[in-house]
């Protein structure tokens, strides 16, 4: 774990980066669906906050993938970091009366503008972190990259329920734009090595190499599939403002509460597994992970009991971090450094899209089905995705991570 910062400051901004546009967005995400359901009290409404950041997001994700690969490896990200604290000055506005009409518009239209910056936020820390560490070490380094995202996962949702409880909207806004502002000034200090040069194609063509190397390769392919459904169906972080008013009947400190459980199971897990990384059966890890998680939020939904529901996600973030580390340890071993960007970029649509498309889905099921059964269905296909994933990708079910580096 030494080597990993001995003269090496700028994996420490990477990481100082990382957690203060987790946090950022953590808060903004926990502020913003609180603010909306108190205006609409409508489940629905919670699902299309992730549709109104997908369709952004989608959009741009690849052209900022090919735009890091060939022009920048950090300047696209600090602009995105500065677009975000714009972001959330002006939702502070909203909150705050300055902007009075159409408050839900706003809103939307804020989350949509976030869904741009984030496109390009995570091209630039994968094409960052692999230009500053040596490959023996991305294991770890990949594990611990983990770990402080979950912290910032854990931090930014109780940040940002303590600050809205204690001082109200307008200011946890404000403490989100601060956020993002420190890490528009971690990224801009790191010094960035000269990346080996991308193939000056056609940005079309250039975008499609990206997606033939993902599709060509099984293990890649099965690894992003895998996560990217199970999160599709699998996610109820969403609905968490409906549980804790509607079922748990408690307050900002509640939903900050059961936002932060699964980051500090994924934190505990992403620690362990940075000091002892798994290097055997990592496919068959990974599988019985993704089911656990599948498991977790079945029992979560089924629960009646605030702690009860708190501790079935404290385990769904310990299964979704085997989960993490290891599928980002293999986009790392997997991936040439010449096309990062844009192998991050596809990665992102799989994973970050299905985090907002699932939030989507979970609304409208919950619309349709009611809010229990909407996350009770969508863990069952969690399930299903699993064994899908392990009869139809049978070399990563076999994977060894040795075999990679």
């Amino acid at each position: 774990m030494k080597r990993l910062f001995d003269g090496n400051r700028s994996f420490s901004m990477l990481l100082l980066f990382r957690i203060m546009i987790v946090m950022a967005y953590q808060v903004t995400a926990v502020v913003a669906g609180w603010h909306l359901y108190q205006l609409t009290h409508d489940a629905l409404a919670l699902g299309l906050i992730g549709l109104a950041e997908v369709v952004p997001y989608f959009s741009f994700a690849l052209f900022a993938g090919y735009a890091i690969d060939h022009y920048s490896r950090k300047l696209f990200g600090v602009a995105a970091c500065i677009l975000l604290v714009l972001n959330s000055l002006t939702l502070a506005a909203v909150s705050s009366g300055a902007i009075r009409a159409n408050p839900t518009a706003w809103i939307y239209g804020a989350i949509a503008v976030g869904g741009v910056a984030r496109a390009f936020i995570s091209p630039s820390y994968s094409a960052i972190f692999a230009l500053i560490l040596p490959r023996e070490l991305y294991a770890r380094a990949s594990g611990l990259g983990s770990s402080v995202f979950q912290l910032g996962l854990i931090s930014g949702p109780a940040v940002g329920g303590i600050v809205l409880a204690g001082f109200g909207k307008t200011a946890a806004y404000a403490v989100a734009a601060l956020f993002s502002l420190l890490a528009a000034g971690a990224l801009f200090s790191i010094r960035v090595g000269k990346a080996p040069a991308a193939e000056s194609a056609p940005i079309f063509r250039s975008i499609a190499e990206g997606f033939r190397f993902v599709f060509g390769n099984q293990i890649v392919f099965g690894a992003q599939s895998l996560d990217m459904f199970a999160v599709l169906f699998g996610g109820a972080t969403s609905l968490l403002p409906a549980f804790v008013n509607d079922l748990f009947h408690a307050g900002p400190e509640g939903l900050g509460l059961l936002r932060s459980a699964p980051a500090a199971g994924s934190l505990v897990t992403a620690l362990f597994l940075a000091r002892r990384p798994l290097k055997v059966n990592n496919g068959r890890w990974l599988l019985f992970a993704v089911a656990g998680f599948g498991i977790c939020i079945i029992s979560f939904a089924l629960s009646r009991d605030f702690l009860a529901a708190a501790i079935f996600l404290l385990l769904s973030g310990v299964c979704d971090g085997v989960s993490v580390v290891t599928r980002t340890t293999i986009m790392q071993l997997a991936t040439p450094d010449e096309i990062r960007g844009r192998v991050a970029a596809i990665n992102g649509i799989f994973i970050g899209s299905s985090n907002e498309l699932g939030a989507f889905e979970s609304g409208v099921a919950a619309r349709f089905l009611g809010l229990v059964p909407s996350v009770v269905f969508g863990g069952v296909m969690t399930l299903a995705v699993v064994a899908s994933t392990a009869i139809l990708a049978p070399k990563l079910r076999r994977l060894d991570l040795r075999h990679l580096e």
